[in-house]
């Protein structure tokens, strides 16, 4: 956590002798639960008594990421197209200026991806050495910098989207990344993403989860929401044996969305190696898990009628209706 990194290079600028006590009390604290808070007593000469408030993520993987630069780079359309392009497993390029720029850019995007994860080749930072590697025919996603960019024109490089971060633009694409997507719930992801400020601002007023009041909160609520919209009832279709082995009913759980468009993209997504994954780890697992995502599931399926399992409108309402979802205490 960078709040304890930053105290501790405040006491070690200080003396190297007051780390070690402000560490001992930290591991002699409780280890709090996701989203919750601990205080951490602590002495510090001229200061006196301290108390230092350490609060954990509800979910680890946003500590390190930033959402923020990846607006800045690109726009709100730009972002979907190359999310729907890694939920498909193609092959991606960015190229940029600053080394920070393609690292920032890249993590955000895997970011998005949760509750599945990426599975194929992954450096943000291509050293111009390797560049060769974007010759390859099977997925991956890379950051390339600016100055190797006439190289990668020259190389025999296969179908794959490379996008300019300094310029918001695609210098190669595929010409469908507008069309892979459900189209209600992409219009929705860039009704939600739109909004983005708005709904901040809207939450920080709000006694909702401190985490929905910050852009990597409320991005991410956003991309989980297409994830239960999509393949949210994936649990009801994890069967058991008499063994106690686990055994998922893929076209049955295909078969039992009704919308057409969300059954298309399921065709394509559920041959990915992210659904395969993602299915396979909860099938093998002795307990549910417990993740924000499945937080999220277990919500979606209460509101549920029970003659309806794929809430496909359930999105764009709950984004008309100012995103209630972010409200809902974990």
């Amino acid at each position: 956590m960078d709040q304890i990194l930053d105290e501790v290079e405040r006491r070690r600028g200080i003396s190297a002798a007051l780390v070690y006590p402000f560490m001992r009390s930290l591991m002699e604290s409780p280890f709090p639960a996701p989203g919750k808070t601990i205080k951490v007593k602590t002495f510090l000469p001229g200061a006196g008594n301290e108390v230092i408030e350490l609060r954990r993520p509800m979910d680890s993987r946003l500590e390190h990421v930033d959402f923020e630069c990846l607006f800045k780079c690109l726009s709100i359309r730009q972002i979907i197209r190359i999310f729907a392009s890694l939920l498909l497993e193609r092959r991606v390029i960015f190229v940029a200026d600053k080394l920070s720029t393609l690292s920032s850019c890249s993590h955000a995007v895997v970011a998005l991806l949760y509750p599945f994860s990426w599975q194929h080749t992954f450096i943000p930072v291509l050293p111009s050495s390797m560049i060769d590697i974007v010759c390859c025919p099977t997925p991956f996603l890379v950051g390339l910098l600016s100055s190797s960019l006439p190289k990668l024109k020259e190389l025999p490089v296969e179908e794959a989207l490379m996008v300019n971060l300094g310029s918001d633009r695609f210098i190669r694409q595929m010409d469908d990344e507008d069309t892979l997507l459900p189209r209600k719930l992409q219009a929705a992801l860039e009704q939600a993403l739109e909004r983005k400020n708005e709904l901040i601002n809207q939450d920080s007023d709000s006694d909702s989860d401190d985490e929905c009041n910050t852009l990597n909160g409320l991005v991410s609520e956003v991309f989980i929401r297409f994830f239960v919209e999509t393949v949210g009832h994936y649990s009801l279709f994890l069967t058991q044996n008499e063994k106690g082995e686990r055994a998922f009913q893929r076209e049955a759980f295909r078969k039992s969305v009704a919308s057409k468009s969300i059954r298309r993209f399921l065709e394509v997504f559920m041959e990915s190696q992210m659904f395969a994954g993602f299915i396979q780890d909860r099938e093998l697992r002795k307990c549910r898990a417990k993740g924000l995502f499945e937080q999220r599931v277990e919500q979606y399926l209460e509101e549920l009628p029970d003659t309806e399992q794929s809430g496909v409108n359930k999105f764009l309402r709950g984004l008309g209706n100012k995103m209630k979802f972010l409200h809902k205490k974990n």
